[in-house]
């Protein structure tokens, strides 16, 4: 095996491992600000309810569309973390 071979297997390498870290990284990141607004709705809408527990069928319907949303924006997260990784 020459230099020139080794020195490509290396570079493959480290641009693989960089792939994943930028991976790792956008599913990470991408994932942590739904999380966090997913918290914060269900409790606000478990406060709401418990505040008036009449309008709980209205105030659950609202947040599980809320929630879908919110959800979206991990799951677009986690598309472009794999779009990194295999592009």
């Amino acid at each position: 095996m020459t230099e020139f071979e080794v020195a490509m297997q290396v570079a493959q390498l480290n641009a693989d491992s960089m792939k994943a870290v930028a991976m790792a990284l956008a599913a990470g990141v991408g994932v942590l600000g739904p999380g966090i607004g997913i918290g914060m709705l269900v409790a606000r809408a478990l406060e709401a309810i418990g505040r008036n527990p009449e309008a709980a069928g209205k105030i659950q319907a609202t947040m599980f569309i809320g929630i879908a949303f919110v959800e979206a924006l991990a799951i677009f997260a986690l598309v472009v973390a794999f779009v990194i990784k295999f592009a």
